[in-house]
């Protein structure tokens, strides 16, 4: 097995031997990359400082969720691409300068898909996160009632980013907001409980 891999190593011209040194290790690597990303241990370090070296230090630009295009996963999907583009290209028998050329474009356009891809994906993973700042100034029904002056915690049901949400609140109001009283959101205390006030209609 092993004479028979090198008999046809040695008969590979070297563009060929140049294009399979580049598609089987960033195949595997992505490979690898996608099974930790799907197992939940994408390996976000070495994709940080990737990230950071190209773009200047100044990092995301789009608040975590913006276009990366020069990012560990997008390089070796040009590469894998890239390599294997190259590989059937010299099997139809082109000419290096036309093989280089579609191999490039190839590996772009597959960096251009995945920055897409990952781009859309971040969105829809920002989109379905609860923003709880998002609350303030909505208003909402009471759930459950809320006692004066802090005194304890109640309910409130309040709509924002599209969705029903039931929150603990309180209120500074002197009076109690009872059940089924309409109130609005005036703050985030401790970065979960809504403060709401008492709305008269």
């Amino acid at each position: 097995m092993l004479i028979d891999i090198s008999s046809w190593w040695s008969l590979l011209a070297l563009p060929e031997k140049v294009y399979w040194i580049i598609a089987i290790p960033s195949t595997v690597l992505l490979l690898v990359q996608v099974t930790m990303t799907l197992m939940g241990s994408d390996a976000s370090d070495l994709e940080t400082d990737f990230d950071g070296d190209l773009d200047g230090g100044d990092g995301d630009l789009d608040g975590g969720a913006g276009w990366q295009f020069f990012t560990y996963k997008n390089v070796l999907g040009f590469f894998t691409l890239f390599g294997w583009t190259g590989l059937g290209f010299l099997q139809m028998g082109l000419g290096l300068l036309i093989v280089g050329i579609f191999s490039v474009i190839a590996g772009l356009t597959m960096m251009v898909v995945m920055a897409a891809l990952f781009y859309y994906i971040s969105r829809l993973n920002q989109s379905g996160t609860m923003i709880i700042e998002h609350a303030i100034g909505h208003t909402g029904e009471v759930y459950l009632r809320i006692p004066p002056n802090r005194e304890g915690h109640g309910k409130i049901q309040v709509e924002f980013q599209g969705n029903l949400q039931e929150m603990d609140a309180i209120t500074d109001d002197e009076k109690e907001l009872p059940t089924g009283s309409i109130a609005q959101v005036l703050e985030i205390v401790n970065n979960q409980i809504l403060l709401v006030t008492r709305v008269l209609y």
